[in-house]
């Protein structure tokens, strides 16, 4: 038995008096729970305010371990692949999960079970951020499939309650879920064992081979702020102590053979459909570039001007680009490990005849779009010209407006022939017909 003096958490003067940072005090919180949950499988499962207090250095003490639960391995993992689909809002998925841990019973139609979670998940009005909402609404739809939860996980359910309530006392914006996320994260990165490894492809690609590049990017810059903060918070001197969810959810070894697990999936006969998406998206993206970039060069044009809605390659593009720029922050903080697995990938066949399908791929594609972004650009400098000497034959809008309509009637005129849809310039046509409803424009 021991005297542990401390604060109450709800005790906002004595925490301001000593100095506690409510954040980092939910942050250690956090951090002690999903531990427990997620990686030692012993935990305490009534951490309320009164069972917890902060010490004047700043550490959290439990008490009152009358209510303790255990949870096996195959639960813990069963847990974060729960999280991980309903993150992705994969109904399937959390259906089989409902089945597999033993939340309905075997027969009942999992098709059924999924297209209730996905109506649910569809219903705007329905959505709930906190923990407890979240299990009622999902009470609510599983009602009428005999849905229960196990001894274990009814205890989980309950610590997960009673932390989220504890955390809402320092933070009333905390939630639980969400907050978990970077730790969940974290172990599927720094858990070898297959099961995880399966999970975080879940996490990263579709059920069809895509690639959800928005879930990629996000995590990409997880690990590279969250890292960069690590090491900032843990200089040589040693004088601060780091913040517990992020200094010990992303060990930046553990990213990499995760990293090159993940590539080696992709480069293997399972992730053939993978390679297929993604090398449609780099054409998408390379489209994109091409129109933005190039295109936008030669017209002296930006992107937003032109007033064409993003396709999906300006997304991919950007995504990529942007996961490109946190990856190389990510490898400054660990270049050796980071180097010694990109080399050991680079002279490995699967992604020389990877890199070769890629690049054949462009050429095949590329063989035909640039030539056609040539003529484009040739239509409009050559129309340019034009306008230009129409232009200097006139000097107020009102021979502006003359030419645009003498230009519609020829265009109407046109617009429809054969001869006109097979016109090399007809892309630079339609962009001055465009061009001309402002006249001002015109003026050099």
């Amino acid at each position: 038995m021991e005297w542990i003096d401390g604060i109450k958490l709800t005790d906002d003067v004595g925490l301001k008096m000593a100095g506690l940072n409510r954040k980092k005090l939910i942050d250690q919180g956090l951090y002690c729970s999903l531990r427990q949950l997620l990686e030692v499988g012993f935990f305490h499962a009534d951490p309320h305010p009164g069972n917890l207090v902060a010490t004047n250095s700043g550490a959290l003490v439990y008490f009152d371990f009358g209510m303790m639960g255990e949870i096996p391995r195959h639960y813990r993992v069963g847990l974060i692949q729960v999280l991980v689909h309903f993150v992705n809002r994969d109904s399937l998925g959390l259906a089989n999960d409902f089945l597999s841990l033993g939340f309905i019973p075997e027969g009942v139609d999992v098709q059924s079970v999924a297209d209730a979670l996905q109506a649910s998940f569809s219903d705007r009005t329905r959505q709930s951020q906190d923990f407890q909402g979240i299990m009622d609404q999902l009470y609510d739809i599983m009602y009428g499939f005999n849905f229960s939860l196990p001894p274990d996980y009814a205890l989980v359910i309950r610590a997960l309650g009673s932390l989220e309530g504890t955390a809402k006392v320092l933070d009333p914006a905390f939630k639980v879920i969400e907050s978990s996320y970077p730790f969940v994260i974290g172990r599927l990165l720094a858990d070898p064992n297959p099961d995880m490894r399966r999970i975080l492809r879940q996490l990263l690609i579709r059920n069809d081979g895509s690639i959800r590049w928005n879930r990629l990017e996000r995590l990409i810059a997880a690990i590279s702020e969250q890292a960069s903060e690590s090491a900032e918070e843990h200089p040589s001197s040693g004088e601060s102590s780091p913040n517990p969810l992020r200094s010990k959810s992303f060990d930046m070894h553990a990213v990499v053979a995760a990293t090159e697990d993940l590539l080696r999936f992709i480069l293997s006969e399972k992730g053939q459909r993978v390679r297929v998406f993604l090398v449609r998206d780099i054409i998408h993206a390379a489209d994109a570039f091409l129109q933005d970039e190039v295109v936008g060069c030669m017209f002296d044009e930006k992107p937003e001007a032109r007033g064409s809605p993003e396709s999906e390659g300006h997304d991919t593009l950007k995504r990529v680009v942007n996961g490109f720029r946190y990856l190389r922050q990510a490898v400054k903080l660990a270049p050796e490990v980071w180097t010694e697995m990109l080399v050991r990938m680079a002279l490995t066949p699967e992604v020389h005849r990877f890199t070769l399908d890629i690049l054949s791929s462009l050429i095949i594609h590329l063989k035909g779009k640039i030539p056609e972004t040539t003529w484009e650009y040739l239509a409009l400098k050559m129309n340019r010209g034009i306008l230009v000497e129409q232009m200097l034959c006139g000097e107020v809008e009102g021979e502006a407006r003359s030419f645009k309509n003498s230009f519609d009637h020829g265009h109407g005129a046109l617009n429809g022939t054969p001869a006109y849809a097979s016109c090399p310039y007809r892309k630079g046509i339609e962009v001055n017909q465009r061009k001309l409803e402002n006249p001002k424009a015109l003026i050099y």
